[in-house]
């Protein structure tokens, strides 16, 4: 017969609860939603991997956001007390899934200064020296927008909980195929993914946040770089 089991949230899952709890308490928090045509994402993917350059869907994505992040100051910083501190360096943080049920969000440090390749190198180191529990403090704790990606499971859209005290945090869903209109009207199938933002509504309205959205998706529907 199974038995019942008893998980106290203590030790580094206790740590991750009450930040969790945290930031719900001290941020207003609210989440739009958009789904974004990928076929610009997959057919560059193939490009990149054709000329022996490999990159995932979540490094052409990092890119993607970085640009966006560049064009909207104003949802990369923090909120601090009564203050909104922007920053002009993106130290992207990336959600990382650990064993053990844990998480953690370290930063590239001046994701804006990176390319596609330097930021998915950036992206397996943290994740590698997160696995090894050899991530800084200073990495952990200096993120200034956060994204995570649940693109390898079934989940489409979801509601991320802001890294507190950044203004905003990215979630990533998994690309879909769906059937889309041609240019003559005729119907095809193509890929789509699901974006969700989360933003701290003290620090931006929802329009500015709703601008950063869509402008992300005209960049992932029209950017062909990966170099």
């Amino acid at each position: 017969m199974p038995t019942d089991q008893i998980v106290p949230l203590r030790g580094i899952r206790g740590m991750i609860a009450d930040r969790m709890v945290k930031s719900l308490q001290e941020a207003a928090q609210l989440t739009h939603h958009a789904t974004a045509d990928a076929s610009q994402l997959v057919a560059t993917k193939a490009i990149a991997e054709a000329a022996g350059v490999k990159l995932s869907i979540e490094d052409l994505l990092m890119a993607r956001t970085v640009s966006a992040l560049r064009r909207h100051p104003a949802i990369n910083g923090k909120v601090e007390g009564k203050e909104v501190h922007l920053s002009g360096a993106i130290h992207l943080g990336v959600a990382i899934a650990l064993p053990g049920n844990l998480l953690a969000a370290p930063a590239i440090f001046d994701a804006q200064d990176k390319s596609v390749a330097q930021l998915r190198e950036a992206r397996r180191d943290l994740a590698a020296r997160a696995r090894a529990n050899k991530l800084s403090v200073t990495e952990m704790t200096g993120g200034t927008f956060t994204v995570s990606n649940l693109g390898l499971t079934r989940v489409e859209h979801f509601t991320p909980i802001i890294a507190s005290p950044q203004i905003a945090i990215l979630g990533i869903g998994r690309l879909v195929e769906r059937p889309v209109r041609g240019d003559g009207g005729e119907i095809a199938w193509g890929s789509a993914v699901g974006l969700s933002l989360t933003f701290d509504h003290r620090a931006i309205d929802g329009a500015p946040a709703a601008d950063f959205l869509t402008n992300l998706c005209d960049i992932i529907e029209t950017d062909e770089s990966w170099s």
